[in-house]
């Protein structure tokens, strides 16, 4: 990770470019990105839940874990857009995936083995996004294209938007079932047993 070239990734995603992406990778993202976190997961799933339509299509697309603070003027502008915590979904995303088709989500903290194992069965990753960068994030977004759901809340609704060269961002569990925080939870306890061995205890 780090030093090599940044390789760009263009929205809507197909299966073959995901699953060629390798752990570490750093990539940038371009074209449409939706940004929602725990209401969207839930109101979209309960609309499928009646048979309703949802008012988007995220098949082949980027799901981005952001609650983001906006102005609106003429239009609505991104101000900051830093990623939340993924493990706040960790008991929707599994399903959203397989329901909505998503290729690629952006976040911070990775996810449950449940949601990686949800990844490599459908040909999805997530692209680790650095916390704090909330500026340098909305710096990718271009335009907004639109935003649904509103009444939930500005940081909660679903925010459809243009971005380019978003990121960068960092392949952190893979379509394949690996994660690089298992590897570092793994190398963790290996170095703590290494230290208790050294120490007699």
């Amino acid at each position: 990770m780090g030093g090599g070239e940044v390789r760009k990734l263009k929205a809507p995603l197909s299966e073959s470019t995901v699953r060629s992406l390798k752990l570490g990778e750093e990539v940038l993202v371009e074209g449409r990105v939706h940004i929602g976190r725990d209401e969207v997961h839930i109101r979209a799933l309960e609309m499928r839940d009646k048979g309703e339509e949802v008012p988007f299509d995220l098949r082949d697309g980027v799901l981005f874990h952001c609650g983001p603070i906006s102005r609106k003027e003429d239009g609505w502008k991104i101000l900051a857009a830093g990623p939340t915590t993924s493990a706040r979904m960790n008991a929707l995303e599994p399903r959203f995936i397989r329901e909505f088709g998503v290729r690629a989500i952006i976040g911070k903290g990775g996810m449950s083995r449940a949601t990686l194992e949800a990844m490599r069965e459908r040909g999805c990753v997530y692209l680790a996004f650095t916390g704090g960068a909330a500026v340098l994030a909305a710096n990718g977004i271009m335009r907004v294209e639109r935003v649904e759901w509103l009444d939930l809340g500005m940081p909660e609704a679903l925010w459809v938007v243009e971005a380019e060269d978003l990121g960068p961002l960092v392949v952190a569990m893979d379509a394949h079932g690996s994660s690089l925080y298992e590897q570092v939870d793994r190398r963790a306890e290996e170095n703590l047993a290494a230290i208790k061995r050294d120490l007699g205890l």
